[in-house]
């Protein structure tokens, strides 16, 4: 930018300061010279800063002031002094000093204390307190105090350069009602880049430059005569944030929208279930150590009349946690108990989703395909990667010729879809699914694997109850907080629950 064009494009306020910068280098001291507010100033310099014309250079310190009564006794003298002075060798009466001194009876009270410290009176108690000069009163009246010393200097004081001495008397002056305080003040100096060298070498128009053209200018066509100011097409202004959905839930909604264009149908359900549907249900022995306070939040009482399943699927469920039941396998062989199913808890998992529906589906729903992605809750130790809640994609595919290469084909399209198109699938060990998996995404920037969640083929112990006969049922529910993360970058999990309003007008829109 050349130096006319930069000058025609000047504010009034950076006008009428930049004159001043030629002799006045401190805030304070270009306020008193140019006669303009301090805000008008501060704009001002700012405004020079962002085109590079000056650079700015805050000091902020601590600085002593006097407060109302400082300035009193600074320019009257301390109280304690004209007590002493019409003190003498004798006792008098407190009243009687009193009147001499013309202090006021506070005042009088506060110079008894500080002067009995400093064995500048002695004191007797008659029918009244009596008082007269003590051991150090005489040399208290000739030489003053340090506190009286203290006050006689140009105030303010920076609070780094007092000495030990002077440290000691601003403490014992702070004792005191509105003597001294301390305070932070803040040092702004101004340098001249090159280029402003050069503009403060421009003589400036002195006639007015004007920021708008006004219907009346039009009208009269007085604009022909005047000087406008060129716009600034390079000025920072302020951000404006559009009104937008929380991010998590633009992840949400996407993450839906794949669902339901590869063709399936979306389960919902409450966030408080039974120990039943979420854990007995997917043949989640009842001595497992994540039914256990330490991975499950139980809630107060047990299943009310009517969330239960029928008889029949609870005999069921029985069956096979103790023998194997209609499924083949020999069960957890232990006695499972209907009470301990009944508890009441805030799901661990969207998989309780997958239970209900399971047990709701008949032949002539069959093939089918559902999805579900909510919250879930864990009783976890709160940390960067871990919450006691957490988002969770689910999904159930039954058919009768589904198989596990149709498992890995579903994730590798709804990962694809997310954004990650490699995803790796590592053997795991899941209580109710067999075969089952892990599932790892490459993440491109960071150049690693990262862990997403589990998959599998729902073992017979939970599709025979449910749903009357072997069938497969393709599953998976990996979190989808950690795909969250990685898309927008945010290092600790705890930031997508905080409400962070910088952090939501900020962060960019979901889109992949």
């Amino acid at each position: 930018m050349n130096l006319t064009s930069l000058i025609s494009k000047l504010h009034p306020l950076e006008r009428k300061v930049l004159p001043f910068l030629k002799s006045e280098k401190e805030l304070l001291s270009l306020v008193k010279a140019s006669g303009m507010q301090e805000i008008e100033v501060m704009r001002a310099l700012q405004w020079l800063e962002n085109k590079d014309i000056l650079h700015l250079s805050t000091e902020t310190k601590k600085v002593i002031v006097l407060g109302k009564n400082g300035l009193k006794y600074k320019e009257e003298g301390m109280p304690e002094k004209k007590l002493l002075k019409v003190l003498t060798d004798k006792f008098q009466s407190l009243s009687e000093i009193t009147q001499k001194s013309g202090l006021e009876k506070e005042e009088v009270d506060a110079c008894i204390g500080i002067l009995k410290r400093k064995v500048g009176i002695e004191l007797q108690k008659e029918k009244e307190l009596m008082l007269k000069l003590g051991l150090q009163g005489k040399k208290i009246l000739s030489e003053g105090t340090l506190e009286e010393q203290f006050l006689t200097k140009s105030f303010p004081l920076e609070l780094e350069k007092l000495t030990d001495v002077e440290k000691f008397s601003l403490e014992e002056l702070k004792k005191r009602k509105e003597l001294v305080s301390t305070e932070e003040i803040r040092k702004v100096t101004i340098s001249l880049t090159e280029l402003g060298k050069k503009v403060i070498a421009v003589k400036l128009s002195t006639g007015e430059v004007l920021n708008r053209l006004t219907p009346e200018m039009l009208k009269t066509g007085s604009w022909k005569d005047k000087e406008f100011r060129a716009y600034d097409i390079q000025a920072q202004v302020p951000s404006i944030y559009s009104g937008k959905t929380h991010f998590v839930n633009q992840a949400i909604e996407y993450a839906k929208q794949i669902w339901l264009e590869m063709g399936f149908k979306e389960m919902t359900g409450t966030m408080v279930s039974t120990s039943f549907w979420c854990m007995d249900a997917l043949f989640v022995p009842q001595d497992h150590p994540a039914r256990t306070m330490q991975d499950t939040f139980f809630l107060g009482g047990k299943a009310e009349k009517g969330k239960l399943p029928a008889a029949d699927i609870i005999q069921q469920v029985k069956e096979a946690h103790e023998t194997g039941g209609k499924s083949g396998s020999s069960g957890w062989k232990y006695s499972w108990n209907e009470e301990e199913a009944k508890r009441n808890v805030l799901r661990t998992h969207t998989t309780v989703l997958t239970s209900k529906t399971l047990a709701q589906l008949k032949d002539k729903d069959l093939p089918a395909k559902f999805f579900a992605v909510g919250k879930c809750f864990r009783n976890e130790a709160v940390d960067w990667k871990h919450h006691f809640e957490f988002n969770q994609t689910e999904g159930i595919v039954v058919d009768q010729n589904a198989d596990f290469r149709h498992l890995l084909g579903y994730l590798r399209q709804f990962f694809t879809k997310m954004g990650f198109p490699q995803a790796r699938f590592r053997p795991s060990y899941f209580p109710y699914t067999e075969p089952s998996l892990e599932i790892d995404v490459w993440h491109q920037e960071r150049q690693e694997w990262v862990e997403l969640g589990g998959a599998g083929m729902l073992r017979p112990e939970v599709v025979v109850p449910l749903l009357g006969k072997d069938i497969p049922v393709l599953a998976w529910g990996p979190g989808f907080d950690r795909i969250i993360l990685e898309y927008y970058q945010i290092k600790d999990i705890r930031n997508l629950y905080k409400n962070d309003l910088k952090l939501s007008r900020e962060v960019k829109v979901w889109l992949k």
